[in-house]
C-alpha cells in the first residue's frame, strides 16, 4: 500500500557558493577579505548534504516527496544550485542578494531559512533540513544549530549516517564527537548537519545536467521574506599569517641548548 499523501516528507537542502577547496587563498590588496576572482563551486559539505538527501529518496522513494536546494548569494549562486538540481534535487530556491554585497551571517541565513520553511507550510511543509556543517570559506559553523533554535525543531550535528524511521517519523543518527562516535534518535522535523564520513558525493552526469535545466527555479529576494541580512559584525583588516622560518639539524643536545640559548630561549628550573 502506498503511503498517504499526508505522510510523505520534504526535504530542503541549504547549499553554498564558496571559493573552490583546491584553490590557494590569497588576501586582496585591500586586505578586507580573500581575492575572490578565482574558481567557485559548492561548499563540500553541502556537496554531501545534496548527496544524502538523494540517497535517502532512493532509499524511501515511496515516502518522500520532493528535495528542494536553496542558496542565498549572488546571480553566480545560480551556478550551485543548478549543480544540486543536476545531483538529483527537484527544484530550488535563490534568494539573491547585490553582487557586491557581504556574504550574510549565520543568523541571517538561518532567519532566512526560517522564512522559507514558512512559506512551504501551504505546500506541503518541510520535515527535514540536510545541510553541510560548516562552509570552507568562513568555516564558522553555526547555521544549523541557529535553524533548529529559531525552529524550535530536533537537530543532529555532524552526522556521519542517517536513517528514518518514517512510520514513527524519527531518525537515528550517527553522529561524529570527540574521541568516537555517538547514536541518537531524533522526532522528526529535524536539521541534520553532515560531516565528511556521511557519503561520497556523484558527480552529475551530462543527462542530468541539461534535465536540470527544466527543473522548477524560483528567484526571490531578503525582502520578499521580511530578512534583514545586514552583517552585525565589521571586518576590520585580513592580513596573511606569518611565513614559516625552515627548521635547523643538530648534531647532539649541546648544540640544540646552545640554538636555544641563541635564539633566546633559558631554561627554567622547578
Amino acid at each position: 500500500m502506498r503511503p498517504s499523501p499526508a505522510r510523505l516528507l520534504n526535504i530542503l537542502v541549504p547549499v553554498k557558493r564558496a571559493v573552490d577547496y583546491a584553490v590557494k587563498i590569497r588576501v586582496n590588496a585591500q586586505q578586507t577579505g580573500v581575492d575572490l576572482n578565482v574558481k567557485h563551486s559548492m561548499n563540500p559539505f553541502d556537496e554531501i548534504a545534496v548527496e544524502e538527501a538523494v540517497r535517502l529518496r532512493e532509499r524511501f522513494k515511496d515516502e518522500i516527496k520532493t528535495i528542494k536546494a536553496i542558496t542565498i548569494g549572488p546571480s553566480k549562486s545560480a551556478e550551485t544550485l543548478r549543480t544540486a538540481l543536476a545531483m538529483g534535487a527537484d527544484s530550488a530556491i535563490h534568494v539573491e542578494i547585490p553582487e557586491n554585497a557581504p556574504a550574510p551571517e549565520p543568523l541571517g541565513v538561518a532567519k532566512t531559512l526560517r522564512a522559507i520553511i514558512e512559506k512551504q507550510k501551504d505546500s506541503g511543509g518541510i520535515d527535514i533540513v540536510i545541510l553541510g556543517k560548516q562552509s570552507i570559506d568562513d568555516d564558522l559553523g553555526q547555521t544549523g544549530q541557529m535553524l533548529a533554535g529559531l525552529m524550535g525543531w530536533s537537530q543532529a550535528t555532524y552526522a556521519s549516517k542517517v536513517d528514518l524511521d518514517i512510520p514513527k517519523r524519527e531518525a537515528t543518527v550517527v553522529r561524529e564527537i570527540d574521541g568516537g562516535s555517538e547514536e541518537i534518535r531524533c522526532k522528526l522535523p529535524l536539521v541534520v548537519t553532515t560531516d565528511l564520513r556521511l557519503n561520497e558525493p556523484r558527480y552529475a552526469s551530462l543527462p542530468n545536467i541539461m534535465k536540470a535545466k527544466k527543473k522548477p527555479f524560483e528567484k526571490l529576494k531578503p525582502e520578499d521574506l521580511g530578512v534583514d541580512l545586514t552583517p552585525q559584525m565589521e571586518t576590520v583588516k585580513v592580513t596573511e599569517p606569518l611565513k614559516r622560518v625552515g627548521g635547523v639539524k643538530v648534531a647532539n643536545v649541546d648544540e640544540l641548548v646552545a640554538k636555544l640559548k641563541e635564539a633566546g630561549f633559558t631554561a627554567v628550573k622547578n
